[in-house]
């Protein structure tokens, strides 16, 4: 082991001490100046110098903020397809001329009291400045109150017109203020219209405003029925996405005019299924016209007391035909009586025991009109409800066991002293 006197250790501590503070010294040196890099040509470069790296570096950063002349700036053109502008042009139209339409309705509570509840919403389509605007009967079908929405979220309160439960065609009326100017929509030519024609529906489904489905005429001429007494003929079909709230609302063509009133869908799930139709606008140009003039349709009528066949009225009568209208009185001096159609002469009572009818047996059994076959009474209603008073139809009876054609000229339901 070796020893070490108190003087060695002293300088031995001493000199630590001094090469202690000669590492520092140089190590403060060195982080002042930097570390040196390599430069390109593998010499050794002082930091604090500019690199020509960094140089480039800074310019790019400062060439990406600095604004671009306006003649270097790109820009992609949005362009759009001849049918995407024609869609654009139809919707920009046409969009502000659809009107949401809802409705309250009276119900009872619990306690069986008066109340008054939502009732069923659906589209219109402005078709007057003054606030006149065509929808579906079924929209504002038991309504208490109407409400119009226009498309700048303000909403007025509609009153009814006139409403034609056979072509199921309302007109309702709101009053605008007098410094606002609504957009219309314009009646077209429904009897132009060809399978295949693309046309465009405008509504509210699900309560979405003013939303726009394209799709094709997919069938012309289509008799649909509405309810139990209501067939509406010459519908058209369309597969344009129709949904509930679409009721009411236009079915426009590639210009922008109305073709339809879209009116109802066949769907196994209440959703659309591409099966739609819609009023033609023939008919519905001709229904508005008289509701606006005479708060209801002018239409002409066989002036008799019809009453629907059923199998038991043929067995108790012993006829060999179920179905068709009986023609239990005609209104005498009337153009059916002189056109030689006849009524019964035997008196039953018919209908429940509590509510018994009077109707008689005996008479003709109507079972066409101008060609169409009338089995119920709706295609009986539906058969006449083009038809004005003045216009003369063949109908086909059926008479002693053998069908019969007659000459017959309609009366207006206006003249007719029945209620049929």
């Amino acid at each position: 082991m070796k020893l070490y006197s108190r003087r060695h250790l002293f300088r031995s501590m001493l000199l630590g001490i001094v090469i202690g503070i000669a590492v520092a010294f140089s190590l403060n040196r060195v982080m002042e100046k930097g570390f040196p890099v390599p430069s390109e040509e593998g010499t050794v470069q002082d930091e604090s110098t500019p690199s020509p790296i960094a140089e480039a570096t800074e310019d790019e950063a400062a060439a990406e903020v600095s604004p671009v002349p306006a003649a270097t700036k790109s820009v992609p053109d949005v362009t759009y397809t001849q049918d995407e502008q024609r869609n654009i042009f139809v919707y920009e139209k046409c969009n502000e001329a659809v009107v949401n339409i809802t409705t309250q309705v009276m119900g009872v509570n619990w306690f069986l009291e008066p109340i008054v509840q939502d009732g069923g919403s659906g589209s219109g389509s402005i078709i007057d400045k003054r606030g006149y605007v065509v929808t579906n009967v079924h929209v504002i079908s038991n309504a208490s109150k109407i409400s119009i929405s226009l498309s700048d979220g303000t909403t007025y309160e509609g009153k009814i017109i006139g409403q034609d439960v056979e072509s199921d065609i309302a007109v309702l009326k709101f009053d605008p203020p007098a410094n606002l100017e609504l957009k219309t929509i314009d009646f077209g030519d429904s009897d132009k219209l060809k399978v295949g024609q693309k046309v465009i529906a405008i509504g509210n489904p699900f309560a979405l405003e003013r939303t726009m489905t394209t799709g094709i005429i997919s069938g012309l001429g289509r008799p649909i029925q509405e309810s139990k007494n209501v067939i509406i003929r010459n519908m058209i079909q369309t597969d344009a996405a129709i949904n509930p709230g679409n009721s009411g609302g236009p079915l426009l063509d590639t210009n922008g005019k109305m073709v339809g009133i879209n009116t109802m869908i066949i769907s196994n799930s209440g959703s659309s299924a591409g099966v739609g139709f819609a009023v033609p606008v023939s008919t519905a140009r001709r229904v508005v016209n008289d509701l606006l003039q005479f708060g209801k349709v002018n239409r002409g009528i066989i002036d008799i007391i019809p009453v629907q066949m059923t199998s038991s009225i043929a067995q108790y009568a012993g006829l060999g035909i179920n179905t068709g209208i009986l023609v239990s009185s005609v209104q005498r001096g009337s153009s059916a009586e002189r056109g030689g159609i006849k009524g019964g002469t035997k008196a039953v009572q018919y209908g429940s025991r509590w509510n018994p009818t009077t109707i008689y047996l005996g008479g003709d059994i109507i079972i066409g009109i101008d060609g169409i076959t009338i089995r119920t009474y709706a295609d009986y209603t539906s058969a006449l409800e083009s038809k004005r008073p003045g216009d003369t139809v063949t109908v086909t009876v059926w008479r002693d066991g053998k069908s019969q054609k007659l000459k017959i000229t309609l009366d207006s339901a206006a003249d007719s002293a029945t209620t049929l």
